[in-house]
């Protein structure tokens, strides 16, 4: 966060710190909780994602990424595409669009959502 120098922050400099990236899946747009991780997430609204080792070893919770980046904190062990995430383990740092629908959902994909 930058400090005016006079130990103000400015309002824009707050609004950038406040700022969280938007997830945006098949039929939701949410914001991540503080600490929580991308899978929590998508279970936290409503969203039907396979897991099992909840730490990047087994690529169970493997998603299609549709637009925008995320980042790893320690690289997974589990192999993934190009456009391929794990949303146990991911950082999101931008907007994404994932390719996830809602528990017992079967449907299309969404043509992308954000930039």
């Amino acid at each position: 966060m930058k400090n005016s120098g006079l130990g103000l922050l400015s309002v824009l400099d707050f609004y950038d710190w406040l700022e969280m990236a938007l997830i945006s899946t098949r039929d939701r747009v949410f914001e991540l909780l503080e600490g929580e991780t991308l899978l929590e997430g998508l279970e936290r609204t409503g969203h039907k994602v396979e897991y099992q080792c909840r730490s990047g070893y087994c690529g169970s919770c493997r998603l299609k990424i549709l637009e925008g980046s995320v980042t790893y904190r320690v690289p997974p062990l589990a192999f993934l595409g190009r456009d391929e995430i794990l949303p146990c383990c991911c950082c999101v740092e931008e907007n994404i669009s994932l390719d996830c629908g809602l528990e017992g959902e079967v449907g299309q994909k969404p043509e992308g959502f954000l930039k």
